[in-house]
Order: structure tokens, then C-alpha cells, then sequence
């Protein structure tokens, strides 16, 4: 099933429908179109976003065929974001499948993405203005986390704040609009809505955290994908900030002569953020975001989809993938 493990039985035929929609949408008549079309087709992984939104609004009542739309243009603007990170990064492995700027080069990768993007908004427009509003707003400040996120490339005085603030807008924002729109086109009043779109973002945030600790610690076979490129581009993370700032002096000097180096041992690095307790840091504080989201949960009544929520929320914690 594609999301996370086997705890959405309860969704897997509307997720299936989303798959279809997503398919339907992104037909083209040009072969050439098709190709990188089935080929991405296997980023959808986890399905996370998708889920979030089926979830919440399973939670705060029932789904409708605005669900199913809205979950298939979030999961594209999601896929439109693996195809352009992959070409910022240069990586070379997206679940365990060459990218698209590996196979077909950058020019084709950001065209690509592009042609995503806008498939996405096309197929949005068929909700109405509110949803379209609202995945815009979330998509600006997805592109403004990643801008901000190579403005402080190199940067070794970034704060665990700033870094936070760009992670609540390169990755949160997306999954805060997923919980927000599942719960609002389920009929939730405000205040319900509102908490809803606070549990996805503080999911995204635990998510983002431990994605982080596992490109530096995670094994590239498990994951499926080129790890390490943050270190190698010097764009820091939680682990790496806390080991700058709060390790022995010798510690972070070590840690810095890596990364100014270039290409930097993963092993020799992960070594030195565990012995600086700095892994430990960070999923604690993954931690912490998860406790947040699943309190916020108390406002909904006791279901299935509330309890596979808490269950999902959970679950970053132990992620290996």
C-alpha cells in the first residue's frame, strides 16, 4: 500500500482513486510526456499528504469527491518538489529509481516540475477558489523555505530557530494545508480546522527532523535515495546546528573542518554528532512536535481516522525509511 506501512486499510480505495485521478490528470498526447510521467509515478511513497487530508476528513465527518481531487493536486505539487529538489541536490536516486535529471538532465528535470506544477493548479481549479487559494499560499511558502534554505548555505551561526522556520515553510506548510482542507470540506467548524492544520504542520515539522537525521545517519539502501547531499552542500540541519553551537570546541571544529572540506564522510560525521549527543537532541525535539500534534487531536471525536491519525503521528518517530 502506498503510504505509511499498512495503518490506512481504512483509506487505501480512496487512495487508490487518488492514484487515478493523479494518472487521468497527467496523461499527455506526447510519448515523450508519458515516460516522465510513469516514471515518476514511483515517487509516490509514503502518500503522506494524501492520507493527511483522507484522514482528517474521515475524522471530522466524511470524504467527498472534493477529497479525492484535493488530495491528488497535493500529491503532485509534492512530486513537482521531489523533481526540482532532486536537480538542486544533483542527486542521483529517488525511491530506489534513477531521477530525473539523472535519466533526461536538469533542463528536463525543471521543465518537468514545471509541467507538474501546473497540471496541479489545473486540476485544483476544478474545486473551487478557496482550495486554490489556500494550495497556492502553501506552495509559495514552500518555494520561500527552499529560498531561504540556500541563503543560509555555509551559514555555521545558524540558529535551531531559523532552521526551524524554514522547515515549517519548505516542508510543513504542505502538510498543515492538507489537514486543513480535509477537515474544512468535511464541514469542521474553525476552531476544529484550525487545530487540525496545526497537527499537520507539527507532523511536518517530526517529519522533516527525522528525515534530516536520516540522510545523515539512515542507510541509502533502506531509503531508496541519494543521501548526504545537505552535508556536502553545507545546508544545515538540526543535528549538525546543535553539534556548532552546544558540542565541545573540539567537537564542532571537527565537525566544520568536514563540511568546509567537502564531500564529508557520512560515517565520520555521524559518529561525531552521536558522541556529541546531537542525534539524541534532535529526535527529541521530532519528539516533541509529535506530542503537540497528537494532543491537538482532542478535539475531534473518538473514530478510526482519529486514531489512525495519533497512530501516523507517532509513527515518524520510528521511521527507518
Amino acid at each position: 500500500m502506498p503510504v505509511i506501512g499498512s495503518m490506512c486499510e481504512s483509506i487505501a480505495d480512496d487512495l487508490a482513486k487518488v492514484c487515478r485521478i493523479i494518472d487521468d490528470e497527467l496523461f499527455s498526447d506526447l510519448a515523450v510526456v508519458n515516460d516522465l510521467c510513469e516514471h515518476v509515478r514511483g515517487y509516490r511513497g509514503k502518500m503522506l499528504r494524501p492520507a493527511l487530508l483522507l484522514l482528517t476528513g474521515k475524522a471530522c465527518g466524511t470524504t467527498t469527491d472534493e477529497h479525492l481531487t484535493l488530495a491528488a493536486v497535493l500529491e503532485i505539487v509534492h512530486m513537482a518538489t521531489l523533481v526540482h529538489d532532486d536537480v538542486l541536490d544533483e542527486a542521483d536516486l529517488r525511491r530506489r529509481k534513477p531521477t530525473i535529471n539523472r535519466l533526461q538532465g536538469n533542463e528536463a528535470a525543471v521543465l518537468f516540475g514545471d509541467y507538474l506544477i501546473s497540471h496541479a493548479f489545473h486540476l485544483c481549479s476544478t474545486v473551487d477558489t478557496f482550495a486554490c487559494r489556500q494550495i497556492g499560499a502553501s506552495t509559495n511558502t514552500v518555494c520561500e523555505g527552499e529560498l531561504q534554505q540556500v541563503h543560509h548555505r555555509g551559514n555555521w551561526r545558524l540558529t535551531i530557530d531559523q532552521y526551524l522556520e524554514i522547515i515549517s515553510r519548505k516542508t510543513a506548510a504542505l502538510t498543515g494545508a492538507a489537514c486543513l482542507l480535509g477537515a474544512h470540506y468535511a464541514g469542521a467548524a474553525p476552531t476544529v480546522v484550525a487545530e487540525l492544520q496545526r497537527y499537520g504542520v507539527e507532523v511536518g515539522m517530526a517529519f522533516q527532523i527525522t528525515d534530516d537525521v536520516l540522510d545523515l545517519v539512515g542507510s541509502q539502501e533502506q531509503m531508496g535515495k541519494t543521501l548526504g547531499r545537505d552535508a556536502e552542500e553545507q545546508k544545515l540541519t538540526l543535528p549538525v546546528i546543535h553539534a556548532l553551537s552546544r558540542a565541545p570546541a573540539a567537537v564542532q571544529a571537527r565537525v566544520q573542518n568536514l563540511l568546509q572540506a567537502g564531500h564529508p564522510d557520512r560515517q565520520t560525521l555521524a559518529d561525531l554528532l552521536n558522541e556529541a549527543g546531537s542525534i539524541e537532541f534532535a529526535m527529541a525535539r521530532a519528539g516533541e512536535y509529535v506530542a503537540s500534534a497528537v494532543a491537538r487531536l482532542d478535539v475531534l471525536p473518538e473514530n478510526e481516522a482519529r486514531t489512525t491519525l495519533v497512530r501516523l503521528a507517532r509513527s515518524i518517530l520510528s521511521r527507518e525509511v
